[in-house]
């Protein structure tokens, strides 16, 4: 790295000073990068937050003890208190100490985001006025955002991630078009057709499913599956009834057993409603495959995402810990089997593998299923870590509703399920469905419409 000018004395009118929370820290630990051109302030106290996570187990103790190296390796191109300029990714960053509480006289002093907030106060008291709208606070904290607008202090959430999201119009994995009804007889009988008979169609990701109608009254229709520039029939339900014993409700299940069975297909992802059957699709589809001897385990991984005391206070094994984890793919055992004697046959032997997402790292997973469950609470940094673990001959099926997230700091936008379905949306190896209908129950339908 490269010593330069010192922080805020750059000439680029449109660089920007970001001051950083802790949060953004944690949760990338490549933000400086992500943030290239601009100019970057640490406040002391978020150091001394970092500190309290570099001993922690999984990401975030990862991201903690990263952080710091950089910053003693930048400390290599100058000082931290003047500011250091580091040429290769076009970033000025400070470790700033001083607080300016002046209009700031209701905050606690004592509790850090206050901190953070008056430091930011201070270089907003410290510039000239045409740079003030320059400053701004970006945290992945909702909470701090909101005070720092009370306080007339810009902030902003953190988008690297996930800017690119058209919030709008996100990827539900088919679409629907009307065709002339030679079309699907054409469909049915050589088993494809090209895409380029289909008029009036818009831009189709790869593996994305497509519900061909025709628009005559003779309510002829298929369900194909693009696959390069082609429309291929999928698999039906009598074929899969026969493959699996699943018997699919839904042109969604449908859809889903048919990313299920692809051997080509590495990465599935099905998100919806709960009871709209995510879970008990993919596990019995991985136990089929298991009965095939197509895979040899099933590795069963989920955020840890507690409302008290952590995994680790709890009493027990590790698969003791997870129990509570594990109530929903027990549960499908048991309304699968009658009881959970075949499930514990296969915990003891292995088959079945409990995998705390925060404690995978390290680890390689071959001839397996990798089901990660409830995945809208993991961030996209923790489902790279659960992906990039995926070995030679085996498949990754995360599991979510987006609609669901208990992850503090991100939302049904930021959290790392709809980013990893957005980014790879179009790669040849993976597959998506999005899920709207539920069958746990009547009342479990209606309670999640009204309420």
């Amino acid at each position: 790295m490269q010593a330069g000018k010192a922080l805020l004395m750059t000439t680029k009118k449109n660089r920007k000073i970001f001051v950083i929370d802790t949060s953004v820290l944690l949760y990338d630990k490549d933000c400086v990068i992500q943030l290239s051109g601009n100019d970057i302030i640490i406040p002391l106290v978020v150091l001394e937050e970092i500190d309290k996570f570099k001993s922690r187990e999984g990401i975030l103790g990862e991201n903690a003890r990263f952080f710091n190296r950089f910053l003693d390796e930048a400390r290599k191109a100058g000082s931290l208190h003047d500011g250091v300029y580091l040429k290769e990714i076009d970033v000025n960053i400070k470790v700033e100490l001083i607080s300016d509480w002046s209009k700031l006289e209701n905050l606690d002093k004592d509790y850090n985001d206050n901190v953070i907030i008056a430091t930011a106060n201070h270089l907003i008291n410290s510039i000239e006025t045409n740079k003030k709208n320059n400053i701004i606070v970006i945290t992945k904290d909702i909470n701090l955002r909101v005070k720092c607008d009370a306080v007339g202090i810009k902030a902003d959430d953190y988008y690297s991630d996930y800017q690119f999201i058209q919030k709008d119009n996100l990827f539900s994995g088919y679409a629907s078009f009307l065709v002339d009804s030679n079309i699907i007889d054409a469909i049915y009988s050589s088993k494809l057709i090209s895409l380029s008979k289909i008029e009036d169609k818009h831009e189709l990701c790869e593996n994305e499913f497509v519900l061909l109608k025709s628009n005559t009254e003779d309510s002829k229709s298929a369900l194909c599956i693009k696959k390069k520039d082609n429309l291929i029939l999928a698999i039906s339900k009598n074929v899969i009834h026969k493959k699996t014993a699943i018997d699919p409700k839904n042109k969604e299940q449908i859809f889903a057993m048919n990313i299920l069975l692809d051997e080509k297909i590495s990465l599935a992802t099905l998100t919806g409603v709960p009871g709209s059957g995510k879970t008990y699709l993919t596990l019995m589809s991985a136990l089929k495959l298991i009965e095939k001897e197509e895979k040899k385990r099933i590795i069963f991984t989920r955020p840890i995402q507690t409302v008290g005391k952590d995994i680790g206070y709890l009493p027990g094994t590790l698969n003791e810990k997870m129990a509570p984890w594990l109530s929903p793919i027990v549960d499908n055992f048991r309304n699968q089997f009658g009881d959970m004697t075949y499930f514990e046959m296969m915990i003891e032997k292995g088959i079945i593998d409990v995998a705390p997402l925060s404690y995978i790292r390290g680890r390689s997973f071959n001839d397996a299923i990798i089901i990660v469950d409830e995945a809208q609470n993991a961030t996209v940094h923790e489902l790279k870590t659960v992906i990039t673990r995926t070995g030679r001959n085996s498949k990754i099926i995360l599991l979510g509703d987006i609609e669901q997230v208990d992850l503090p700091y991100v939302n049904k936008f930021s959290n790392g399920l709809t980013i990893v379905i957005e980014k790879l949306k179009n790669e040849e190896i993976t597959g998506h469905v999005n899920f709207t209908k539920g069958y746990r129950s009547e009342l479990a339908n209606i309670v999640s419409q009204k309420l």
